[in-house]
């Protein structure tokens, strides 16, 4: 038996890196998952493929052929788009008990630089979208009285950062709106926290050069970098076994922020 067995779940930007590793984890739980990308399907099939197989190797599976996963288009940038993705969620599964607001982009520049662009986007992409799936994802969680609502931030958005205001104001948001959404939806079950994550493994952190790499990792107390699976075991925490945790951040940074 799962942790998360009959639990229903959407991770958004779940294709690859940390979301990827937190719907993996979600599903090796028994939650079914519904993995989100903006662009490139092909990812998201393989994470769904692993899903699935996880399901059929299980000795107590009820059912080896049923699905447990899907990959589900959406910019959840878009407003639009991103509510149609919950809606058609809930309407394939009935339910809707966990919601990881994943997704998020950067676009590195000084402020000097910084175009207006280059701010709307990454706030656009990193905050709004956690504002748009949320407020579609509560109402059925509202209904049912139960919900787990799980924001990705950074420790960029705890602490500065030269060259992401857009970045660090976007994590920051997140933060801000989670306190104030656990709040409001604590009355009706349902949970809102943050996991900030310090620098971890990721597609989006290869792309640092070496020497900054290693100037950033002689400030990391515990002397590397996070993986992505750590991160999804903070997750899968909140999801599962953290009842009377709500409003609360979990740093998972190797001490870089305290």
């Amino acid at each position: 038996m799962g942790k998360l067995d009959g639990q229903m779940a959407i991770v958004t930007g779940a294709g690859r890196g940390i979301g990827k590793a937190i719907a993996l984890m979600l599903g090796a739980e028994g939650a079914k998952v519904a993995v989100n990308y903006n662009s490139s399907s092909g990812p998201a099939d393989e994470v769904v493929a692993q899903i699935n197989a996880m399901w059929r190797d299980r000795a107590d599976a009820p059912d080896v052929e049923e699905e447990r996963a899907f990959a589900i288009q959406a910019n959840v940038s878009d407003a639009t788009q991103a509510r149609a993705m919950v809606r058609s969620v809930y309407e394939r599964w009935g339910r809707i008990d966990i919601l990881v607001n994943n997704a998020g982009i950067t676009r590195d520049r000084s402020i000097r630089k910084m175009t207006d662009e280059d701010w709307l986007e990454v706030i656009q992409t990193n905050l709004n979208a956690v504002f748009f799936c949320t407020t579609a994802a509560m109402q059925p969680m509202i209904e049912q009285k139960y919900g787990r609502i799980i924001n990705i931030s950074s420790v960029n958005g705890q602490t500065s950062a030269f060259g992401q205001a857009n970045y660090g104001a976007s994590k920051g948001g997140i933060i801000a709106f989670t306190k104030t959404v656990a709040l409001e939806l604590a009355r009706y079950n349902i949970t809102v926290n943050v996991v900030a994550p310090g620098f971890t493994l990721t597609d989006m952190f290869a792309k640092v050069p070496d020497t900054i790499q290693e100037q950033i990792k002689s400030r990391i107390p515990l002397g590397r970098f996070g993986k992505p699976e750590e991160i999804a075991k903070a997750v899968l925490f909140l999801a599962a076994d953290a009842d009377y945790v709500t409003g609360a951040q979990i740093n998972v940074n190797g001490g870089t922020y305290m």
